[in-house]
């Protein structure tokens, strides 16, 4: 890897996870959904650094080209962040449901004030 693209892939990975952590101070994201996405810089980050690491990964887990081992992995990541984004948004779903319930209830118990 050329020596352009290696500083390149640092200083990108180190600015997302400067900005994951700016956003974790200003309460913008929960701390569990950050975790995934500095951990997955982090991983990026050793990829780049340390020469071998890569081509050492991609013989253990058993693919031919690094490039496969690469797509597959974020095809993966994608499908999990996905799936985790469809649980919460299912949960937030039911919750919002329950509470329109319980105000139509509070509202038919006291009378809504606002009706003339």
């Amino acid at each position: 890897m050329s020596t352009n693209l290696i500083v390149a892939a640092v200083l990108f990975s180190l600015f997302i996870i400067f900005f994951i952590i700016v956003l974790l101070r200003k309460k913008k994201v929960n701390i569990k959904y950050s975790l995934i996405w500095i951990l997955l810089f982090l991983v990026l980050l050793v990829s780049t650094v340390v020469p071998g690491f890569l081509l050492w990964v991609t013989k253990i887990l058993g693919f031919q080209t690094a490039s496969n081992m690469v797509i597959s992995i974020i095809l993966a990541v994608l499908v999990v962040i996905s799936i985790a984004l469809t649980v919460i948004v299912s949960n937030q779903d039911k919750k919002i449901r329950l509470l329109i319930q319980e105000i139509s209830i509070l509202k038919k118990e006291f009378g809504d004030n606002n009706e003339k």
